[in-house]
C-alpha cells in the first residue's frame, strides 16, 4: 500500500465524478432506497461544494432514456455543465477523462450509477493509470444488492478504497473549529445525516453551556 494511499483526503488533493446520476438509470436500482440515494448524493455534492472540489459530471443518454442529471442534484452545483458521452466508460470518453485529468487532483472520489458497469469501468481505467479511486459505496446504485456488492468488491480488490459520503465529509472537516468550512459542513450533515444530523441540531439548539 502506497504512503499516498494511507494518508486522510485533503481537499486540495480531490476532485469528484458524479457519473449517469439521472432519474432513467435510478429506476433500475434496487440496492439502495433511491430517495436515500438522492439525498447521499446531494450531500456528496454539498460537500464537495463546501470543500472547493472541482467536480465533473457525465451523463449518457439524455434524449432518449435516461434523462438530463437528476435537478435535486445540479440545483447543488450551478453551473456545473454535464458532459454527455455515448460510451458506458466515462475513461474511454476523452472530453470527460480530459476534464478529468485538467483538475490536477489526482486522488478521485466517485459516485455513480450503474454499480455494475458506468461505475466500474473507469474506476478500474483510473486505477489503471495512477489514480487514486475513492468509491462512495452509499452513493451508488445497483441492479441488485448482490451485484452492487461484487461490483464494489471487484474494484476494492484492483485498489480502490470504498467509503461513504459521510465520511468523506467528515474526513475532509475532520477538525469543528476549523471555521471557514464548519457551517456548511454542519448544514449538510443536519440536513443529510440521519440521527447523526438530528443530534447536532439538538445539541445546537437545545445544549447550552451554563
Amino acid at each position: 500500500m502506497t504512503e499516498t494511499a494511507l494518508r486522510l483526503l485533503i481537499p486540495g488533493e480531490c476532485a469528484l465524478l458524479l457519473i449517469d446520476q439521472q432519474a432513467g438509470l435510478a429506476f433500475g436500482v434496487s440496492s439502495i432506497d433511491r430517495q436515500t440515494l438522492l439525498n447521499n448524493v446531494i450531500a456528496l455534492a454539498k460537500t464537495a461544494r463546501t470543500f472547493e472540489l472541482p467536480v465533473i459530471v457525465s451523463t449518457s443518454a439524455t434524449k432518449v432514456y435516461s434523462g438530463p442529471l437528476m435537478p435535486a442534484i445540479q440545483a447543488v452545483l450551478p453551473g456545473v455543465v454535464s458532459l454527455e458521452r455515448r460510451n458506458m466508460n466515462v475513461w474511454e470518453d476523452e472530453a470527460a477523462r480530459n476534464a478529468i485529468i485538467k483538475t490536477g487532483r489526482r486522488r478521485l472520489i466517485v459516485s455513480g450509477l450503474l454499480s455494475e458497469a458506468c461505475v466500474t469501468f473507469p474506476v478500474l481505467s483510473a486505477l489503471a493509470e495512477g489514480f487514486e479511486v475513492y468509491v462512495v459505496g452509499d452513493a451508488c446504485g445497483g441492479l441488485t444488492p448482490t451485484s452492487h456488492d461484487l461490483a464494489l468488491r471487484r474494484m476494492e480488490a484492483a485498489g480502490a478504497r470504498v467509503t461513504s459520503w459521510i465520511q468523506v465529509l467528515l474526513e475532509l472537516q475532520r477538525d469543528w473549529t476549523r471555521h471557514a468550512t464548519y457551517d456548511q459542513a454542519r448544514a449538510t450533515v443536519e440536513a443529510h445525516g440521519g440521527g447523526y444530523g438530528i443530534g447536532l441540531a439538538y445539541s445546537r439548539d437545545m445544549i447550552h453551556p451554563v
